[in-house]
């Protein structure tokens, strides 16, 4: 698909993305595109400050994007959350390399506007919430019955 049918108008606002994998797919775009905004209102709200913008905007400009490729997508694990397999080709001195992760991600619902938005759980920014404390997500349940599995 063209960037114009597929991730720019997730990255402009005019969409939102309705799986955990079209969400990948446009968080691959934007890093492609130094788009580190974008990067950083897809993870989840209550990770977003503590993550290091710079370091993200150091990754992406100094990284030459290759290519994306879906592994896996598990659109349903419990309620509210999925996760996407995916490698992330660039190219390096030495030849195409792959970043290969398995990324998780959660589903949340804005009771005051009604909206429901995928988020990245980021498992590298290092967060200070107990197990039986409610969940980053906002869900309502316990941290560890929800996103701390995934972390």
């Amino acid at each position: 698909m063209s960037y114009a049918n597929c991730c720019q108008p997730y990255h402009t606002g005019n969409a939102i993305p309705q799986t955990a994998e079209a969400l990948m797919r446009s968080r691959y775009a934007a890093y492609v595109l130094q788009n580190i905004d974008y990067i950083v209102t897809t993870t989840v709200p209550a990770q977003q400050p503590l993550l290091d913008r710079q370091a993200v905007t150091d990754w992406a400009k100094q990284t030459d994007w290759a290519g994306l490729e879906i592994i896996n997508h598990m659109p349903k694990l419990g309620k509210r959350h999925a996760s996407v397999e995916f490698k992330a080709f660039f190219n390096t001195p030495d030849g195409m390399q792959a970043h290969h992760e398995l990324s998780a991600f959660v589903k949340v619902h804005d009771n005051k506007s009604g909206i429901v938005r995928w988020y990245f759980i980021d498992p590298t920014v290092s967060m200070l919430v107990t197990q039986k404390q409610p969940c980053i997500c906002g869900s309502g349940e316990k941290f560890k019955r929800c996103c701390g599995q995934f972390l």
